[in-house]
Formats: C-alpha cells, structure tokens, sequence
C-alpha cells in the first residue's frame, strides 16, 4: 500500500493546462503563418478602426446634444480638479507660512508693545520731574533774588556802618576836642 499513489488534483490540473496551452500555441501558429489569414485579419482590424471612429464621432454627436459629457471630458475635468486640488495645497501651505508669520509679527507687536509701555511710564516720570524741577528752578530764582536784595541791603548797611564808624571818630575827635578845651579851659581858669 506504500507504492500506492494518492490523488493529486494539482498535478491533473497542471497536465491538462499544458495540454490545453500547446493546442492553442499549435492553432494560433498554423493560423498566423497563414497569408490569407493575415491578409483577413488586417482587412478586419482596419474596419474595426473604421466601425470605432464612426462610433466614436456619433457618441460626440449624441453626448452634445444630449448635453452628456465624453470621455475627452471626463478627463479634462480630473486634470482640473487635480490641478485645483494642487492649487489649494499650495495656498494651504501658503496660509500656514503666513499664519506662522503673523504669530511671529503679533510676538514682535507685543514686545514692541510692552517696550512702549515701559517708554510712556519712564516719559511720565520725566514729566513729573521736570514740573518739580521746574517749581524748585522758580524758587531758586527767588532765593536769588532776594539773595540779591539782601546783599544790596547788607551792603547799604556796611555803607551805613562805615558812616556810623565815622560819624563816630567825628564825635569821638570832636569830644576831645571839647574834653581838651574844657581841659584847657579848666587849667587856664585855675591858673588864673
């Protein structure tokens, strides 16, 4: 029962397939080496193309009146939508870049922003600066002023002094004077 073999559906099929392949290679041969066969043969494919063409051109006829579209058409509307389809990646890709541009400029907006503000507070503070030191220049310019009226008083009271000091040696003279007179007077009357 060893020697026995099983049924083997595979190699059936692989037999009858060759069998069935050198048949067909063996009609096609004797046919195609035929001249009348190709003479045929080249007859029938030229009024297919003939037959074709005519269908073809009475296909437009109808699809235009028909208002259907054709083939020709169907095409050049996937290449529309494919290049529409392009188009539209390509501005997509063109919003993100200009998206990404405005985040960028809105960043720079927000410093430039935060920079200014820092700018109106330190100009705010210059102001109430420059008010102070205008209030403490006006008094400074009293103050001097009215340093300038004191000096020009202290002064007429230096003059007033030296003329006191003078007056004074005049007196002081004069009462000498009159103190030697009487002295003089007093020895005379007493010499006398």
């Amino acid at each position: 029962m060893t020697n026995q073999k099983s049924f083997d559906p595979y190699d059936l099929f692989n037999k009858f397939s060759t069998q069935w392949e050198k048949q067909v290679n063996d009609l096609i041969m004797t046919n195609t080496n035929n001249p009348r066969f190709t003479r045929l043969l080249q007859k029938s494919t030229e009024t297919s193309a003939i037959y074709k063409e005519m269908f073809k051109k009475s296909q437009d006829l109808l699809g235009d009146h028909l208002h259907l579209p054709t083939k020709d058409d169907v095409t050049n509307v996937a290449k529309l939508a494919l290049q529409t389809e392009e188009k539209l990646d390509s501005l997509e890709e063109q919003i993100w870049k200009l998206q990404d541009s405005i985040s960028s400029t809105n960043k720079e907006i927000e410093s430039i922003v935060g920079v200014s503000s820092d700018i109106i507070k330190l100009t705010k503070q210059l102001k109430t600066e420059l008010t102070k030191t205008k209030l403490e220049l006006a008094e400074t310019k009293e103050l001097r002023s009215d340093l300038k009226v004191m000096k020009n008083e202290l002064a007429d009271v230096k003059g007033l002094k030296e003329e006191i000091s003078i007056l004074l040696q005049i007196m002081s003279e004069k009462n000498i004077d009159k103190k030697n007179q009487a002295v003089s007077e007093l020895v005379s009357t007493q010499s006398k």
